[in-house]
């Protein structure tokens, strides 16, 4: 943040000033290969930095509840919630007052202001470090799958024993006792073919009980554990489609809101990356609500401490976006037909706009919150950090599959010399409402896959947190698809 604010303030990291005019004849002097240099080593820098924030920040706070604690569980869910929900109020403050002052004021102020408080954040942040709860670090998760792979594939023409009792075949394989506070995975049928790697030949075994070869012989554990990897698979893939057809949606509602009235009273503009704010305020607004009132009242109708489960709430929140889509492709008609102000841009107000974005904002209330906790529940205790990590990749991954998908409709519906239905140059003369109905299936697509994955989906750790818990995670059954 440092570079990015000398990048736009001293003068010997950016290119001169150039007035209108020589803008318009192309005179204008650009940035010098130096100048390219400082401002792409502050963006990477930015991803380093976000690589170890993002990732962390979720599962760190999460350590801090006592998860065998019901008391614990439930506020752990909640924090969920409201940590997201802060999320959503910083970066509603980001989308106005920030980008006010950037587009406004200055750019130097713009990104000043934030790195400000970056380095405040980071003195608040170690003023906690005697308060905190410190979780150990227990290895690559990566070792142990590629472990569990490589034996089971090298006893792979051993038979398991008691092949239709799971239960007597537990007693029967490598289980070792594990670490304290963590939850123990029973073995399950799925996969069994990965339970091989448990089963103990004659030597595999030291005297103190640790196998002699770990990529030889593994415990039900970590067998479980790669188990939970795959299972989530699925739900992930579905996660980044949601995702694909959610910034789609954000992408164009942002050029179009670009081609609309922006004048708040006489004398007020609103900058166009500012209308992404609403979604962001909606966001905000709904999570407290959900959390103080729709959980309570769902809870008493379905026994489920969280009102719903985490895959129900995923699946909410891809139907809304669906919604969503509709709404945009249905203003989108009405913009295109509104009558053109003497600049080329639609007479209509960008709030307009509002449904559609309120509804992304309700929408990511639900998904959004809901793949957090789920990815951070049902991936390994040791790799939480990776499950946030994850989610934050399958935004990535959508983001850059959207580039391809717009080719693929602009290369389809340009066809005969017809017009292309997307244009960035002026979204207005295009079919962007017709776009969004395509956006809109694709949506439809995934949410049947979703609820598939979701009947089929098996909850980690069902029977140990019943036993510990008293029976508390009985809402954790194949209720998703209801």
């Amino acid at each position: 943040m440092a570079l990015l604010t000398l990048s736009a303030s001293v003068p010997g990291f950016k290119p001169p000033k150039c007035n209108t005019s020589d803008q318009e004849l192309g005179n204008c002097v650009g940035a010098s290969t130096f100048q390219h240099a400082i401002l792409y080593m502050s963006l990477a820098f930015l991803a380093i930095g976000c690589g170890g924030t993002v990732p962390c920040s979720v599962p760190f706070g999460a350590d801090q509840f006592d998860k065998t604690d019901e008391q614990h569980e439930k506020e752990t869910k909640s924090y969920y919630n409201w940590y997201y929900a802060l999320i959503a109020g910083s970066i509603f403050i980001a989308y106005t007052v920030i980008v006010y002052i950037q587009s406004e004021v200055s750019w130097p102020i713009g990104f000043g202001v934030p790195t400000g408080l970056m380095a405040f954040s980071i003195v608040i942040f170690f003023l906690g470090t005697k308060l905190y709860i410190y979780v150990a670090p227990e290895g690559s998760i990566f070792t142990s799958i590629a472990q569990v792979l490589v034996a089971s594939i090298l006893k792979r023409n051993l038979v398991l024993p008691y092949p239709d009792d799971v239960d007597q075949q537990e007693k029967e394989l490598y289980d070792p006792p594990i670490s304290a506070g963590k939850f123990k995975l029973p073995l399950t049928k799925q996969f069994r073919f990965l339970n091989k790697a448990a089963i103990i030949r004659q030597g595999d075994i030291n005297q103190n009980g640790s196998p002699k070869n770990k990529w030889a012989l593994c415990s039900i554990q970590s067998v479980e554990e790669l188990k939970c990897l795959i299972r989530i698979i699925p739900v992930w893939f579905s996660g980044m489609l949601y995702f694909l057809v959610l910034t789609q949606l954000m992408n164009f509602t942002y050029l179009q809101g670009i081609y609309m009235y922006h004048k708040l009273g006489p004398h007020f503009t609103i900058p166009p990356a500012s209308i992404y704010a609403i979604s962001y305020l909606a966001l905000t607004l709904f999570i407290p609500l959900y959390d103080i009132i729709l959980v309570p009242l769902a809870s008493k109708i379905t026994k489920i401490k969280g009102g719903i489960t985490v895959l129900q709430r995923q699946g909410v929140g891809i139907f809304i976006i669906i919604i969503a889509n509709v709404v945009g492709a249905l203003v989108s008609k009405k913009v295109q037909d509104s009558p053109l102000s003497s600049d080329g841009t639609s007479s209509l107000s960008v709030f307009w706009l509002t449904p559609q974005l309120v509804l992304i904002g309700v929408s990511g209330a639900f998904n959004d919150v809901g793949q957090i906790e789920f990815f951070n529940t049902q991936f390994p205790e040791h790799a939480s950090a990776l499950a946030t990590a994850v989610f934050y990749a399958s935004q990535a991954v959508a983001s850059y599959l959207c580039t391809p998908m717009v080719n693929i409709v602009n290369s389809v519906t340009s066809k005969n010399g017809k017009r292309a239905w997307l244009n960035d140059n002026d979204i207005l003369v295009g079919r962007l409402d017709l776009f969004y109905y395509v956006v809109a299936i694709l949506g439809v697509v995934n949410l049947l896959l979703f609820l598939v994955s979701a009947h089929l989906y098996q909850y980690k750790d069902m029977k140990i947190r019943r036993e510990l818990n008293d029976s508390n995670y009985s809402e954790m059954s194949s209720s998703d698809t209801q």
